[in-house]
């Protein structure tokens, strides 16, 4: 598995990681297949949030994803070591809504630590931007917790370059990543650039140092593009390039977004292990300019 340049501190991780967020009604037995497949394949980094698994039946409400996860692999001290735990908080509930406020990002990082049955976090994101954010505040909350060993390093999840830095001049610690919807079939991200628009979001990420996690990289309108009849063009690029290649077209879609110089890392949502190793092998797909955009304008995504 390709590795990645991590947040601009010298750390790095797989340009894969496997996300629970679908986990809350998988058997212990599921967790712990798709776990060993992702370790199989070079993935180390396994993306939560405490909001993944509310409302699920049978649910605890918050963080239920993260108790099922720890629940189902009891890991040891030394294998817990050896893998990076994100998690992300500030959405609530009842009633809907966000909080970044000091008080409520440290109660519920410590709730993910005890969902998660682990002493510290790897990573800890905002998860969505919080309108009334003071950054002295999320600042405050990241330095408590670094100070007391219970999460190494931060960052943010679908912010703008605006936000990003309003934040960051609040927090001493750097924001590492910022966990972003990105796929063939919703290239915004490199759509707004070429159109002139957006923030420069994928321009700043690049000269901060700072990673983007592309989530729900095979997604489109109505759910996945591969095999959809919503995507004729893209599905018969993806499978024309995949027969070249000898892997899977879900393999291509990944390796169409980890080609791209921002070195992002993409996060599988799946929970069936054979379509997890499938799509990771992308990461060591290396596509040509040709290819990448060939199979850009195949998703319908216009050139100027």
């Amino acid at each position: 598995m390709q590795r990645i340049p991590f947040g601009p501190a010298g750390a790095d991780a797989p340009a894969v990681a496997a996300g629970m967020m679908r986990i809350a009604g998988a058997s212990d037995a599921e967790i712990r297949e798709l776990y060993t497949a992702a370790r199989g394949v070079g993935i180390d980094f396994f993306d939560h949030a405490d909001i993944y698994g509310f409302g699920h039946p049978g649910g605890t409400g918050t963080h239920h994803c993260e108790r099922r996860f720890a629940r189902a692999l009891r890991l040891s001290p030394a294998e817990r070591s050896e893998i990076t735990l994100q998690t992300k908080v500030g959405i609530q509930t009842d009633p809907p809504g966000y909080d970044h406020s000091y008080r409520h990002i440290v109660a519920a990082a410590e709730a993910s630590l005890e969902a998660l049955e682990t002493d510290y976090l790897d990573v800890l994101l905002l998860h969505r931007p919080d309108a009334l954010v003071e950054p002295e505040e999320v600042g405050r909350a990241f330095d408590h917790l670094h100070a007391a060993g219970k999460v190494r390093a931060f960052g943010v999840s679908n912010c703008t370059v605006g936000q990003m830095r309003l934040l960051q001049g609040g927090v001493d610690k750097q924001l590492l990543s910022n966990q972003v919807q990105f796929s063939l079939a919703r290239a915004r991200l490199v759509a707004d650039g070429f159109a002139g628009r957006g923030d420069g979001l994928v321009e700043y990420a690049r000269a901060e140092g700072v990673t983007l996690q592309a989530w729900s990289p095979l997604q489109g309108d109505g759910g996945t593009f591969i095999g959809s009849p919503a995507y004729p063009e893209l599905n018969a690029e993806l499978s024309r390039i995949a027969a070249a290649r000898g892997v899977a077209p879900s393999a291509v879609a990944i390796a169409w977004i980890t080609r791209h110089p921002a070195k992002m890392q993409a996060v599988l949502g799946t929970t069936n292990a054979a379509h997890l190793r499938e799509a990771a092998a992308g990461a060591d797909v290396e596509l040509s300019r040709e290819e990448w955009y060939s199979l850009y304008r195949a998703a319908g995504n216009p050139l100027p």
